[in-house]
């Protein structure tokens, strides 16, 4: 037998309602020389029998196993495989017929090439298309590398996916953040501006809001910014409290539901965090050393605030590089800027956006969470919608909002008077964390939401 051009790999766990589309898609291939691995990860539904129509295709090979997981199950098919070049398929998803020849004949002309993916479209449940995915052109240099492609049909040539020691099992899930980390850096990648395969949602998808993905996000983002954090160095926290806000006096004080105040619950976020070498209370107010005496903890310090800097047209930029100059007098560090009325931004989300900073090596993150409803702008012809729900999406058609909850920026940034400088990337807010107190009525929803987790 010939050496083998592309190996295809389907894992299934119980996926069986939709397997056969898949694996026909990839029999209909115009490509003449790949092989199919196919993986039951311990199913208690038809997998096996849908597997056992391939049986007589000497280019398939069947495995059954325990249950795996993505990138165990990846690993095991790369062990399996013969192929020059390494593709996943989805057991719910489908391949358009030219995808392998597409996708191997850009390889086989472009040696400096190590990934290429596709375009593609979205399905529903049934397999109806609605949209289609496009993506936008890839510069290497300046790239986000926390923004990988769909984890679906990317090809990679397998020597180079073996010598990065393959997909990182020790997270929990990934989605393809591992592997998009481990090939920018050293190896070129491109898009092929086609859609290449058929994405399917549907209720039982592994989501973006999948906890154990979002953690292993996480923890790859920690594990390449901790490569060049010195760099980075020193890592502050910031929190501005004042005596008095537009709708109420001493805000800092106010105790939620929780029996913790405002000031201690953003005191806490920030010493929960191991990155920080400060933690600086500003406040024009004594009465704050109080609440900071309740902390054991020597990175916590008092700043006195001038009471005239604590008015609203005053720009927050000029107070925090006050401030910061005292640590960083070479103005080489970060600052995270801890928001009293952002009550529900984690710890975790707080390291996240230090992390992005560093690995992107940008001037200041910030948490915004997607506006779903329509959004205008005025015209002289009227008004004009700008996220327009078209058929055809490009992968950065969608519109956020900042969420005012969460900025991380450089200190150089705060040096020249701007509190986020021009180069800025994003985190995504999760569940409460857009949530932000600008009113009374908004302190007793922030108590319905604490009563509510309680409950829960």
């Amino acid at each position: 037998m010939s050496k083998v051009k592309v190996t295809v790999y389907i894992s299934s766990h119980n996926y069986g309602r939709y397997l056969k589309e898949a694996i026909e898609s990839v029999i209909r291939q115009t490509a003449s020389s790949w092989e199919l691995i196919l993986i039951n990860e311990d199913s208690d539904d038809n997998t096996q029998d849908i597997f056992d129509l391939y049986k007589g295709d000497i280019r398939v090979k069947i495995f059954n196993t325990k249950r795996l997981g993505i990138p165990s199950a990846a690993n095991f098919a790369l062990e399996k495989s013969s192929g020059e070049y390494f593709i996943r398929l989805d057991a719910d998803d489908i391949f358009e017929d030219n995808n392998l020849l597409v996708l191997s004949n850009y390889l086989d002309h472009n040696s400096d090439i190590a990934m290429v993916f596709p375009d593609y479209y979205l399905m529903d449940e049934n397999a109806n298309v609605f949209s289609q995915v496009r993506r936008q052109p890839f510069y290497h240099k300046n790239h986000q590398k926390d923004v990988p492609p769909n984890g679906a049909s990317i090809m990679i040539r397998s020597d180079v996916l073996k010598k990065i020691g393959g997909y990182r099992t020790d997270l929990g899930a990934q989605d393809g953040t591992d592997l998009w980390s481990k090939i920018i850096n050293n190896h070129k990648y491109a898009n092929i501006s086609l859609p290449l395969f058929y994405y399917r949602r549907h209720e039982n998808n592994v989501t973006n809001n999948n906890k154990n993905i979002i953690n292993a996000r996480r923890r790859i983002k920690a594990d390449l910014s901790g490569i060049n954090i010195e760099k980075f160095k020193p890592i502050i926290a910031v929190i501005p409290c004042r005596k008095n806000y537009d709708f109420i006096s001493n805000l800092w004080k106010v105790k939620l539901s929780n029996g913790k105040s405002l000031l201690e619950i953003t005191i806490e976020k920030c010493i929960n965090s191991k990155i920080f070498e400060y933690i600086i209370i500003a406040s024009d107010t004594d009465e704050v050393k109080n609440t900071i005496k309740k902390f054991k903890d020597n990175r916590l310090e008092f700043f006195e605030r001038d009471t005239q800097s604590t008015i609203l047209s005053k720009p927050i930029a000029h107070t925090l590089d006050d401030i910061t100059s005292k640590y960083d007098k070479s103005y080489s560090g970060i600052t995270y800027l801890g928001v009293l009325q952002a009550p529900f931004v984690d710890t975790a989300t707080i390291e996240e956006g230090i992390n992005s900073l560093i690995m992107n090596d940008v001037e200041s993150t910030i948490l915004v969470e997607e506006i779903n409803t329509p959004v205008f702008q005025r015209t002289s012809h009227g008004m004009n919608q700008i996220n327009k729900n078209e058929y055809i999406i490009d992968d950065f058609d969608t519109l956020y909002s900042h969420t005012r909850t969460c900025v991380i920026t450089k200190n150089r940034n705060l040096k020249k008077g701007s509190l986020t400088g021009s180069n800025i990337i994003s985190n995504i807010a999760f569940d409460r964390e857009a949530f932000l107190i600008k009113d009374s009525r908004d302190i007793a929803i922030a108590n319905l939401i604490i009563d509510e987790k309680k409950i829960n």
